[in-house]
């Protein structure tokens, strides 16, 4: 399937200095704008600890600030809370009542309503290990608070990092699913034999 990214209407600026340290380490950056100023990026394959700074230095060089989540309790921690947050780290609370997926909800309406950009990346596997699917959470936020879903792909068997295109869920999983995997055909990891196939885990979340 073709994975030439569509043109979007957003268009950014992103650091010449981190897509030219992405060069200089054999990697190419494949990005044409955001459709909207809120969505969700589903990043894979996730695999290696190596993922983090690739993404991180893909995240600079498109201009993009998109947000991750982590545990509540690591932004208390000094320095390296405030450091998290610099990196674009949201703090989540796992323990609450209504749960990680409606603190995130909640978290688009607001920015919505405020007409900021905010675009929050998830890897949908949630470890580095083999996992026998994706966990769901990113599909029912992206679900819930209507914005589009981007695809992207950390390829490292072409030294890509390629936002392939923005989706809009229909809530027909199975259809979404099967959209999405047809995406990411031949994106492979680091670690190829540890990336999860691309189908939601029943019953799993987060």
């Amino acid at each position: 399937m073709d994975s030439t990214p569509t043109p979007h209407p957003i268009q950014l600026r992103g650091s010449p200095w981190a897509r030219r340290v992405l060069g200089w380490l054999g990697w190419s950056l494949h990005f044409q704008g955001l459709p909207r100023l809120q969505g969700v990026i589903v990043v894979y394959p996730h695999t290696s600890n190596w993922d983090f700074p690739v993404g991180l230095l893909a995240k600079w060089g498109m201009g993009l600030e998109a947000r991750f989540l982590g545990k509540q309790s690591l932004f208390r921690i000094p320095v390296f809370g405030a450091w998290l947050r610099w990196l674009g780290g949201v703090p989540v609370d796992r323990s609450a009542a209504h749960g990680v997926v409606e603190q995130m909800v909640e978290l688009f309406e607001r920015k919505q309503q405020a007409g900021e950009c905010f675009w929050l990346a998830i890897t949908p596997e949630g470890t580095r290990s083999w996992r026998p699917g994706w966990r769901s959470g990113f599909y029912r936020v992206a679900l819930k608070a209507r914005v589009p879903l981007m695809i992207a792909a950390l390829d490292y068997g072409r030294k890509q990092v390629r936002m392939i295109d923005a989706i809009e869920l229909s809530g027909r999983e199975d259809e979404d699913i099967d959209r999405i995997a047809g995406l990411l055909h031949g994106c492979t990891g680091l670690r190829a034999d540890q990336a999860a196939p691309i189908r939601l885990e029943s019953g799993k979340g987060g």
